[in-house]
């Protein structure tokens, strides 16, 4: 069993730093009474220049945590005028006295130092999200959680009467404006929904209305909807999909979904960015610096280009991944055309999605035996392994990193299958291709869900990047024993813990949001305690952890989250980590993280409220800047709740 890397005693790194900000106070009370021999938090060698005078600042928190598993000393950083850390130091022994150059005309120092409360850790990035889809989802309905078809129906309803007033326009729900949800999962309301269980009401009756299911592989519509189909497309069978027939009309599943999608009235360019501001909005507040996109049209991404050069609102580094307007086919001239990487970090485009299979909880990740509770499916391929092999092979050849879904352990063989038939084209005669893949490709799993063990092997030899999420194990825990039978599970299902350490590969870790939420110390507790980082509990309310044997240690989870990720998309050294040279990111806690994962029996991990997040040098999130903005807009009134 894996258990976290910490004790309930914070350790040295957590005592060290406060001593640190003691000898800094010194040297600035030094400074401010001797400035013609003042001390300086820099060595000549990190000097700015002119142009840096008013830019290039240094600050120091109470202690800093270099990057995961370091047991590096410091409390201060310096950061340069284009966002980089350019000196990681601990104050109290790297003060330095400060030469004639370190002074402007007016006998000023050049080198601002702020010195702040609070316990930094690197820039926490989400391995796998969908950034328009959750923005989407903060402007719609939320149904997760919902128990019944009448819960669902009460929440559209509040949705359809508020829509005006919160700015989504008084016409939702309309031919031209469709209302929209996501989160619902027959396994909680109890039924498989229909059309007619929303048209029961008359406040819903004749609206046009699509909600999401809670892994966004199967759709819910009105009868509105199902009347804009004609019937000719509604055949019985639908190649890696389904529509759901019994008790009724009104669920479409993976490529049935298409059917449905091929009528929506889409959200022009600017309501798109209208989505991008919020999602962005939201992820700083759980401490997110950047985000890998797991799939976004060419012509999505061109939304993405023009807003992260010129709107000042752009404040995430985003990675993303091209997905044809078309799931699963080759589009090399719409991808040449949105192909970038932008020299500030902001923005990076170079890597394709492809799908190999649906989700597991409507059993639709395909499986190499049939499903334990429903033996007449071995769930759906949404693209066979030959088609799957040609595409990775033309996209590799094309010179994008190529990230296939995979879920069920079909899906994830072939997903080897074709990636490794990529290679053996892409890699010269005699090498190992484990060494070509690390060093120039990067092809990714997304999810690596269920994975038979000979394919896991075959992961090791290749090196291939399992991309996971650590809250959908635990968010499958409560149906997966009885999808999967208890052998599957327990030798195929959420690997975690033997990826790095059997398979000697570094995971990507993730979100998948809206799918689950987004906040990563969510995901470390899930990744720590195998628990629901909701509840603190198991699937049966109990407070052990499932399959704990998977779980990962803190250093771990955080490492997934942060160098795990910058693996996965060439960056390591530049992001997920504070060192000289990286992009200036941070987060900034109010106390050490060890010191949260041990609160409580191990609770507190999943309670933490970031105090601070930072992008590139710049403050994007500040929890008490937050409250008084909402103190202020409630008419200065004490008492305002908060839930940051």
């Amino acid at each position: 069993m894996a258990t976290p890397s910490n004790s309930n005693s914070p350790g040295a790194l957590y005592w060290a730093p406060r001593i640190s900000l003691g000898a800094l106070a010194i040297a600035f009370l030094i400074h401010l009474n001797h400035p013609a021999s003042s001390f300086s938090l820099f060595s000549p060698s990190t000097t700015p220049n002119a142009e840096s005078v008013t830019t290039a600042k240094t600050y120091c928190y109470t202690s800093i945590l270099t990057e995961a598993g370091s047991h590096k000393q410091a409390d201060c950083f310096s950061i340069s005028p284009d966002g980089k850390f350019t000196k990681v130091f601990n104050s109290a022994e790297d003060v330095l006295i400060v030469g004639d150059n370190d002074y402007n005309e007016d006998g000023g120092n050049n080198l601002v130092t702020e010195m702040k409360e609070g316990h930094v850790i690197p820039g926490i990035w989400d391995g796998h999200g969908h950034l328009i889809q959750y923005g989407e989802f903060l402007h719609s309905v939320d149904l997760f959680g919902a128990k019944s078809a009448e819960e669902v129906r009460t929440r559209v309803r509040e949705y359809l009467k508020d829509a005006d007033k919160e700015g989504e326009g008084s016409d939702v729900g309309s031919k031209e404006n469709w209302a929209r949800g996501v989160g619902w999962d027959q396994m909680v309301l109890g039924e498989m929904p229909s059309a007619a269980m929303l048209e029961s009401d008359p406040a819903l009756k004749g609206k046009f209305i699509m909600l999401d299911r809670v892994d966004v592989h199967c759709t819910w519509v009105s009868q509105a909807i199902l009347d804009l189909i004609p019937p000719e497309s509604l055949p019985e069978d639908v190649p890696g999909g389904e529509i759901i027939r019994e008790p009724g009309m009104g669920v479409f599943c993976d490529n049935a979904m298409d059917i449905v999608t091929s009528l929506w009235p889409r959200p022009d360019a600017e309501r798109k960015k209208t989505f991008l501001k919020s999602a962005m909005k939201e992820l700083h507040k759980v401490g997110l610096v950047g985000m890998n996109d797991a799939g976004v049209t060419p012509t999505d991404l061109k939304v993405f280009e023009e807003a992260s050069r010129n709107e000042d609102w752009w404040t995430l580094r985003v990675y993303a991944m091209i997905e044809c307007g078309e799931r699963n086919v080759f589009c090399p001239l719409k991808a040449d055309a949105v192909k970038t990487i932008h020299e500030d970090g902001m923005l990076t485009i170079r890597s394709v999605k492809l799908f190999a299979d649906g989700a597991l909880g409507s059993w639709g990740s395909a499986m190499i035996d049939p499903y334990s509770d429903k033996p007449s499916t071995r769930g759906s391929l949404l693209v066979n392994g030959s088609t799957l092999e040609s595409l990775a092979r033309s996209w590799s050849n094309a010179g994008y990193q190529v990230n296939i879904h995979a879920i069920g352990d079909l899906a994830n063989r072939y997903a080897i299958d074709a990636l490794e038939a990529a290679l053996k084209d892409a890699c010269p005669k005699g090498t190992s291709l484990k060494d070509c893949q690390n060093q120039s490709h990067r092809f990714r799993i997304e999810h690596s869900q269920i994975i038979h063990p000979t394919d896991q092997a075959r992961i090791r030899d290749l090196g291939i990047i399992p991309s996971i999420q650590p809250t959908h194990a635990t968010s499958d825990m409560a149906y997966a024993e009885s999808r999967l039978g208890p052998n599957r599970t327990a030798t195929e299902a959420y690997r975690m813990r033997s990826l790095i350490h059997d398979l000697q590969v570094q995971p990507v870790l993730g979100s998948d949001f809206p799918v689950e939420p987004p906040n990563p110390f969510e995901g470390m507790y899930a990744a720590v305690t195998r628990k629901n980082p909701h509840t603190g509990k198991n699937a049966d309310g109990g407070h052990e952890g499932w399959y704990t044997e998977e779980a990962l240690s803190l250093d771990e989870a955080l490492s997934g989250f942060t160098k795990g990720v910058a693996g996965g998309m060439f960056t390591e050294g530049k992001t997920g980590v504070i060192r000289e040279g990286a992009f200036a990111d941070w987060v900034v806690l109010d106390e050490p993280l060890e010191v949260f994962a041990a609160l409580d029996n191990g609770e507190g991990l999943r309670k933490i409220k970031v105090r601070e997040t930072w992008v590139g040098g710049r403050k994007v999130y500040d929890r008490e800047e937050e409250k008084q903005k909402k103190a202020a807009a409630a008419g200065g009134k004490e008492g305002v709740s908060e839930d940051l």
